[in-house]
């Protein structure tokens, strides 16, 4: 299969690809969410500013790519919805609600327990803090999984199939944000500090708690987004390029092993895990049988736009 960097333009033209889509609806859906949500008129003008930015910055590059196709246009949609993503996530922080009780907590912490203390954290440090230390690493490998899910795809030659894989991970990142103001809830290592923490306090755990202690946000941990984000790469990779069979296999173990890491480290419940991979699978599912057409209809609207631009 070839490609290049130009390759993609034929293809996409100045149509809105799936993935923005789904970007775009989520922009308006969280400029909705303040009128349903108690939250201060700072905080909703700072929202409208940023999503309205977004929004312009899409539409500028839908009407170059419609009237003069070009490189560095096509390669900014391959990457700006990365982008989007890291502004959602600070939203959803924005947009936290107040945290009065801990009736949710107090029913996932029961499940955590039950596994824990029935011999998986025991199992983990069996070989002391060789397997703790490799989860700590695989979780915080968990914000690079996209980006470089994006350059094997390039590199490997399947760059005209980056929507296919943006479309599968965007949109499961972002159902899970958009969940986060109605479950406000504190992960169990705040919540329920000192119990059933891991006993080797690696290096690694101490960059991860640096990491979420200075860029995290406290609106929720319901549904997990580091399990839901790990699965949408590795099942968005095997939907866009099957026959890399070791990025694939190597991004389903980073995300078994991110899973396992959000319990045992105590950075979500079991329930939170449990959901995020529900909605991945879910979201993959549906991709997998809804392939992209190439229709009569987008062969029209092809010629028509080349028309154009003669």
């Amino acid at each position: 299969m070839q490609s290049s960097l130009t390759g993609v333009v034929p293809t996409f033209g100045g149509s809105i690809r799936r993935s923005e889509w789904v970007v775009l609806v989520f922009l308006f859906y969280v400029q909705a969410l303040p009128r349903f949500l108690p939250v201060a008129p700072a905080v909703e003008h700072r929202i409208v500013l940023w999503n309205w930015a977004i929004g312009l910055v899409y539409v500028i590059l839908l009407c170059i790519a419609f009237l003069r196709p070009a490189a560095w246009v096509s390669i900014t949609r391959d990457w700006l919805p990365l982008a989007v993503v890291l502004l959602a996530y600070r939203e959803m922080g924005w947009l936290a609600q107040p945290h009065a009780s801990a009736l949710l907590e107090s029913h996932w912490i029961v499940w955590d327990r039950v596994l824990l203390r029935g011999g998986v954290k025991a199992a983990i440090e069996l070989f002391g803090p060789v397997l703790p230390s490799i989860l700590e690493i695989a979780y915080s490998l968990v914000y690079t999984l996209a980006p470089l899910s994006i350059a094997v795809l390039y590199l490997s030659g399947y760059r005209d199939h980056i929507d296919r894989f943006l479309f599968v991970f965007i949109l499961t990142v972002l159902l899970c944000y958009a969940q986060f103001p109605f479950w406000p809830s504190e992960p169990p290592r705040v919540l329920f500090s000192g119990q059933d923490t891991p006993a080797y306090d690696t290096v690694f755990r101490h960059f991860n708690l640096w990491m979420l202690g200075k860029y995290g946000i406290h609106t929720s941990v319901f549904p997990s987004a580091h399990v839901a984000g790990a699965f949408a790469a590795a099942f968005g990779m095997r939907q866009a390029a099957p026959a890399r069979k070791c990025a694939n296999g190597l991004l389903l173990l980073t995300a078994i092993l991110i899973a396992v890491a959000t319990v045992y480290g105590r950075y979500h419940y079991a329930s939170d895990a449990m959901v995020g991979f529900l909605i991945a699978a879910a979201v993959s599912l549906a991709c997998a049988f809804r392939p992209e057409k190439r229709s009569a209809h987008s062969g029209l609207v092809a010629a028509v736009e080349s028309a154009v631009r003669t």
